[in-house]
């Protein structure tokens, strides 16, 4: 409408850890509604881009999500009513495990990924942030009266990636050591004040790494990221390094590798339409994809190899000969493998793994090759 203030013009939320990003020697950016921490510098940072995304690879790194949306749903039926808006299902998870799935328009196209968690008292979301506000309509849309969805605005939302990530908080917060890949729990931290402060961990993340994501009240958030990188195993990491470690690992980011335009089976997601549910429906979004399943897709996401040193970023095209068979959604230059690497949706006939292909970039056609992903092998920790 004429007098609502364009979505650039909009006043930057802040986070409960603002001021000790900037104290770290934080650049901030724009993201999601928030000022976000880019990168760090100087004594206590991590040293920009590349330094942060390698010692995630090496030790452990400490990122702030707190920007994402953190929920819940309670009541009668919660989880039944939950499940028939998302394709996973909700009823089986037992308590303290953990599950990914998507919320879909009929249409099949991805309103956003998320994460479920069976707390036991209620089931946890944890949405994007840039979409939250508008999954929180659309979850009060179509969720009944009966259920109670619930906004965890004062809660902040802190992720340690990396291999090291494991015994430097089962020190801090003894038990989490325990904890294997998709499974949480709470558990209690004597903070450094005296007082013991509760904390919902799950054994998860987006960089490919073993790691946790840790629930905290805002309140806490600060004397724990202090406590975290007390240890030298520790240092704070940006949206850099985060993004640059989710393309290794072939995660797709949404409004970029996903979008209300793409259905999951398309997106390469098939995973997350458990396969009873894929026969039974009664889910928002199910005829659509079962067509797809069914009768294949004209396009789908790959990942690719690009030969040389410069980047290929979203929106570059990408062509088989002179026919366009495709766009990138995502690319970089991976620290990892010292190469480029992007992820595309090219044409199905395009899609099998070595096919080549070209992508432009600046008037400039790069060889690549259809590659499969992840790029670097998750490191997810399952057990001993």
């Amino acid at each position: 409408m004429s007098d609502e203030t364009p979505e650039d013009e909009q006043p930057l939320g802040s986070l409960a850890l603002d001021a000790w990003h900037r104290a770290h020697g934080a650049r901030m950016v724009p993201f999601a509604g928030y000022e976000m921490p880019i990168q760090y510098a100087g004594e206590h940072g991590g040293g920009g881009i590349v330094a942060e995304h390698n010692w995630t690879r090496e030790s452990a790194s400490l990122f702030d999500v707190s920007h994402m949306g953190q929920l819940s749903v309670s009541g009668e039926n919660a989880a039944a009513e939950l499940e028939k808006l998302v394709p996973g299902s909700v009823r089986s998870l037992g308590e303290g495990r953990m599950r990914y799935s998507l919320l879909l328009t009929e249409a099949g196209g991805v309103i956003d990924d998320l994460m479920i968690t069976n707390t036991g008292a209620h089931i946890a979301l944890v949405v994007n942030g840039a979409t939250k506000w508008d999954d929180i309509a659309h979850l009060r849309e179509h969720l009944p009266d009966a259920v109670t969805l619930t906004h965890y605005d004062d809660q902040a939302l802190l992720a340690l990636q990396g291999p090291k990530a494991a015994e430097v908080l089962d020190a801090l917060v003894p038990g989490t050591g325990a904890l294997t890949f998709m499974r949480a729990a709470a558990f209690d931290w004597p903070a450094p004040d005296g007082t013991t402060t509760p904390l919902w961990i799950s054994r998860a993340g987006y960089t490919g790494e073993d790691g946790f994501e840790i629930s905290v009240h805002a309140d806490k958030a600060e004397a724990l990221a202090d406590a975290l990188v007390a240890d030298d195993r520790v240092r704070p990491a940006g949206l850099g390094a985060r993004d640059s470690l989710r393309l290794e690992a072939g995660l797709p980011l949404y409004g970029h590798d996903l979008t209300t335009e793409i259905d999951p089976v398309t997106a390469g997601l098939g995973f997350a339409l458990s396969k009873k549910r894929r026969e039974a429906g009664g889910w928002m979004g199910h005829r659509a994809c079962a067509v797809k399943l069914k009768d294949g897709c004209a396009s789908t996401r790959v990942g690719l190899a690009i030969d040389g040193r410069l980047p290929a970023r979203e929106g570059a095209p990408v062509y088989a000969g002179e026919e366009l068979v495709g766009k990138v959604t995502s690319g970089g230059f991976s620290p990892t493998l010292q190469r480029p690497i992007a992820m595309a949706y090219v044409g199905a006939d395009y899609a099998a793994e070595g096919t080549a292909l070209e992508i432009e970039v600046r008037n400039k056609r790069l060889p690549a090759k259809v590659s499969p992903m992840p790029f670097v092998p998750h490191r997810y920790y399952r057990g001993s």
